[in-house]
């Protein structure tokens, strides 16, 4: 059962004519402006990636969402936008690449024009304006006429080398293209966002950026009009919000693999579920891993599983801490472990853990670092290596060039805890290491995966391990979420000793 409501969302996308033309900057800026204005800001991303949510996050003090329309659907995102943005004064998205780039180069697919036309949400562009001047109109021009349906409402126009540039582009684009120059930002290099080191959780976890999301904020206002462009998220058109009535049965009910989802605010430790006649939950509890070394999950992910009854524990391997004692199943999701090998190394709890939650059949699923943890050795960029859990008999190595990036389509190569054989679901890959097995003719791989370069077989899954680089969404499967669920359940009911 459905009921549709329209619903006033102010919301903005902050898109770019190419990577680098500073639309992470505008956007962290504008986050920051809005903050100190008292607005509730609510941060997203176009696409799969981790990082800047992670600044979103760190600036509106929300956990920022992905949106993406190629590993989820068109429906899917406009109830993850419509649910997330609910009780908030604006809505930042941030684009992805260039405006138009995306997963073909001949359609709007996985791009942020995409993102822009299944929310109708209106389109700042920004645009890099070194060494030009009314050249900028043609840009701009372009960029309208590509999509007409797309609403690009205003310009930002980046690295002006004066005020007397900023006012020749304006009038060019004005004039050209009929839509309003809203704001200008001085051609600074130390306004650049830091590379993405990997030390970037720990650094914003500590304060060590808020200097310059402070800066990126007074640089924007002083030529920005931030009137305007709040006037410009207020015209964004109200949206249809179907509002599903039993969530869970929905979300069980939905096998399809590409399809609309089950979304419910997260909390810290969930509490949620039945109790039991001693008066504590019976809902099954999953480990999940969170520090600096495991912090690449879609918070989309941990509310799937919410929804499908689980209660989250996180915890600390960095810390020292072990797999929590009430774990049911485990997820251990990608970041840093590299970084941080000789402290993995050196919790003993932890890695025996792991083994040991293998040996009892407990369900265990690990994406891209935390693949790596359970090979045998992890040796780092420096040449050090550091023995690992040695769940998975394979040795990983970090290397200077990308081994991988780009969207994935995983098909289960077997039936798992995850996936039933044959089934799809859809992620992204990116890492800097390689997985070298010690038997290359026997490997139980989890996944054979489509991506721009053809086929291959990934990952790993024996018994109740699931494993791979692939970081996949369960949004493109939510019956993936249930089932996961459900074994977690079995498990808990075969360590109380009860009939399944």
């Amino acid at each position: 059962m459905t009921i549709s409501n329209q619903h006033a969302r102010p919301r903005l996308i902050i898109a770019g004519t190419g990577s680098g033309a500073g639309k992470t900057t505008v956007t962290l800026g504008l986050m920051k402006a809005l903050a100190r204005s008292g607005m509730s800001v609510q941060g997203f991303k176009c696409g799969p990636d981790y990082i800047d949510p992670t600044y979103h996050t760190a600036v509106t003090g929300r956990a920022s969402r992905n949106l993406d329309a190629w590993m989820t659907s068109p429906e899917y995102v406009r109830e993850a936008f419509a649910t997330a943005s609910a009780g908030h004064d604006i809505s930042i998205i941030e684009g992805v690449m260039g405006l138009y780039d995306g997963k073909d180069p001949l359609s709007n697919t996985g791009s942020t024009a995409e993102i822009a036309l299944v929310t109708q949400t209106p389109v700042i562009l920004v645009v890099d304006v070194r060494s030009m001047a009314r050249s900028t109109a043609a840009i701009v021009l372009g960029f309208q006429q590509l999509e007409p349906e797309l609403n690009i409402a205003g310009v930002i126009v980046n690295r002006c080398g004066s005020a007397g540039h900023y006012s020749i582009v304006k009038k060019a684009i004005e004039q050209m293209c009929g839509i309003p120059v809203v704001g200008w930002l001085k051609r600074e290099e130390d306004m650049s966002i830091p590379e993405r080191h990997l030390g970037l959780v720990p650094a914003i976890e500590r304060g060590e950026l808020e200097p310059l999301f402070e800066r990126a904020a007074d640089a924007l206002l002083e030529g920005t009009d931030l009137d305007a462009i709040i006037a410009i998220a207020k015209a964004a058109p109200a949206i249809e919000e179907e509002l599903i009535m039993n969530r869970e049965d929905a979300s069980r009910q939905n096998t399809d693999p590409i399809s609309t989802g089950v979304h419910l605010k997260s909390s810290e430790d969930s509490t949620s579920g039945q109790l039991d006649e001693h008066g504590t939950s019976s809902s099954p509890v999953i480990a999940v891993a969170r520090d600096a070394a495991f912090n690449f999950y879609y918070p989309d992910n941990l509310e799937l599983l919410e929804a499908a009854g689980a209660r989250l524990k996180y915890f600390s391997p960095l810390a020292g801490e072990g797999i929590p004692s009430e774990a049911d199943g485990i997820y251990l999701g990608g970041g840093f472990p590299e970084e941080f090998a000789a402290l993995i190394a050196d919790n003993v709890s932890f890695l025996e853990g792991l083994r040991e939650a293998v040996r009892s059949e407990m369900p265990l699923f690990a994406e891209c670092g935390g693949y790596m943890v359970l090979a045998e050795t992890l040796t780092n960029r420096e040449g050090l290596t550091y023995n690992m859990a040695g769940i998975i008999p394979a040795h990983v190595q970090m290397q200077a060039k990308r081994a991988a990036l780009g969207y994935r389509e995983a098909r289960a190569v077997e039936d798992s805890f995850l996936l039933k054989k044959g089934e799809v679901i859809r992620g992204h890959e990116f890492h800097y290491s390689t997985m070298t097995y010690q038997e290359e003719g026997d490997i139980p791989y989890a996944y054979e995966t489509k991506g721009l370069r053809g086929m291959k077989q990934e990952g790993y899954a024996r018994g109740n391990v699931v494993a791979g680089y692939t970081h996949v969404h369960l949004g493109s499967h939510p019956g993936a979420a249930v089932r996961w669920v459900q074994h977690c359940q079995s498990y808990r009911l075969r360590r109380s000793g009860q009939h399944i």
